[in-house]
């Protein structure tokens, strides 16, 4: 009588069957094709997907209250560094409010040009007539 050979081993250490294998692979198999699925129900094939660089940029807008505003605002301006920004809260505190825009030519260091460039950051002020109308 021929002994009956042992039961053969798989080689190495598996942590699953044969069988444990085979279900991992085809829930993977429909997992992925859920996401290639979702990826084109969503325009993935027909470039509707939104992309950073179509994006629509956008700006922010920098307005400064001359009579509310501290020099650290005012030096955020462009062509305005540290100097002319304390200058412009000194003339305040010194001679008071501004009665408008234009009434920043008295600081020194501010002329024409340079209230021009500073004009789209400064923000509106009621006019004189609708201050003296109240």
């Amino acid at each position: 009588m021929v002994p009956s050979p042992a039961p053969r081993k798989p080689a190495g250490n598996w942590l699953l069957h044969r069988t444990e294998q085979s279900t991992a692979a085809g829930l993977t198999a429909i997992g992925l094709a859920a996401v290639i699925a979702w990826s084109i129900y969503h325009g993935g094939t027909s470039g509707r997907t939104v992309e950073v660089e179509k994006a629509q940029p956008q700006t922010a807008k920098y307005e400064v209250d001359i009579n509310q505003a501290q020099w650290p605002e005012f030096a955020n301006l462009p062509g305005v560094g540290q100097k002319l920004a304390q200058r412009i809260v000194q003339s305040r505190e010194a001679d008071g409010p501004f009665a408008d825009i234009d009434d920043l030519r008295r600081v020194r260091g501010i002329g024409p040009r340079t209230l021009d460039s500073l004009r789209p950051y400064l923000r509106p002020m009621p006019s004189r007539q609708a201050v003296a109308g109240k």
